[in-house]
């Protein structure tokens, strides 16, 4: 099974490409953006390398999905999805910072908390709590939005406006946007029987108009509890279900990878591609509730995406 981790195509009125971790973005006109999730996966801020199959259709569509299920909230990028790895949307001046939305202690927040820190973004947190507890209410925690190869950095909300990276009101909408989007997110994920533990969220500008951009809601960007269980692991003081990435970079971290320098990355055998591609479509399933419909990987794949990019284009 091939894997999607390259893609060099060159639509009519094509003005650049982008490549991040994950996506392939290609700027059309200078007015859209069509994005295509390859199968790559990053961990770490390192692109590991092995691709992993379906995780781009994967991610795409459960992004494609919710952007929809929030576009009453604020408006977002997507124009269409014309390929089970595509999106096509509007191109937006991308604002430099990522806004993370934390409901619980837990990932980076727990282990800055341990190392005896109180605040986060300049957000007090008080004594005594324990990893995996909830906030009081959802606390938004800004980082920087780094470019590829470098880490985000945490930044607070008064450093941001200060510095100029985005304006006072400008702020202001896109936290209080993400903060409803946080909700509506909750809302989705507890009919689904799960918790939205933390997520993050981007936004640009198209003249004057704010829009959500990227990704929403998956699980490279989220991170999700099983609410069935938590109260009782909570209790018990153990690790909580997941249905985020974190799989990923615990076996990593078992095979003493974390991303630093003189760090190799693990073989990534056959069986482990497999069982991450099956994690990916496990993932899907039950944050969507639908069930997942393999696209055909053969050797027309590529000329696939390009047909349904191009039909779509020609639309525009």
């Amino acid at each position: 099974m091939q894997a999607i981790t390259r893609t060099e195509f060159d639509f009519p009125g094509q003005t650049g490409k982008y490549t991040g971790k994950v996506r392939d973005v290609y700027s059309v006109k200078d007015d859209y953006l069509v994005m295509i999730v390859s199968d790559r996966i990053s961990a770490f801020d390192v692109v590991l390398p092995k691709g992993i199959p379906y995780k781009g259709q994967v991610l795409n569509q459960i992004a494609s999905k919710f952007l929809d299920d929030t576009s009453d909230i604020v408006p977002n990028w997507k124009i269409a999805s014309p390929d089970p790895m595509v999106t096509v949307g509007h191109k937006c001046t991308t604002l430099p910072v990522e806004m993370i939305v934390r409901a619980y202690l837990t990932g980076s927040s727990w282990r800055t908390y341990k190392s005896g820190e109180r605040s986060i973004c300049g957000i007090p947190i008080p004594d005594g709590m324990k990893e995996h507890q909830k906030f009081d209410k959802p606390l938004v925690t800004p980082t920087t939005k780094a470019e590829l190869g470098a880490h985000d950095e945490d930044i607070s909300k008064d450093e941001i406006i200060s510095k100029g990276l985005v304006s006072k009101s400008d702020y202001e909408k896109i936290e209080q946007y993400s903060l409803a989007l946080f909700e509506r997110g909750t809302q989705i994920a507890a009919e689904r029987g799960l918790i939205l533990v933390d997520t993050k969220y981007e936004f640009g500008k198209k003249g004057d108009e704010i829009y959500l951009i990227d990704e929403i809601h998956t699980p490279d960007s989220s991170r999700y509890f099983y609410a069935d269980t938590y109260q009782e692991l909570f209790d018990k003081g153990e690790n909580q279900r997941q249905l985020s990435k974190e799989f990923v970079r615990e076996w990593l971290m078992e095979n003493g990878f974390q991303g630093k320098p003189g760090q190799v990355v693990p073989e990534m055998t056959d069986q482990i591609v497999t069982s991450i591609s099956e994690r990916y479509i496990e993932l899907y399933e039950k944050i969507t509730g639908n069930k997942f419909e393999k696209a055909v990987y053969d050797n027309d794949i590529y000329e696939r995406i390009e047909t349904n990019i191009g039909n779509m284009l020609a639309r525009l």
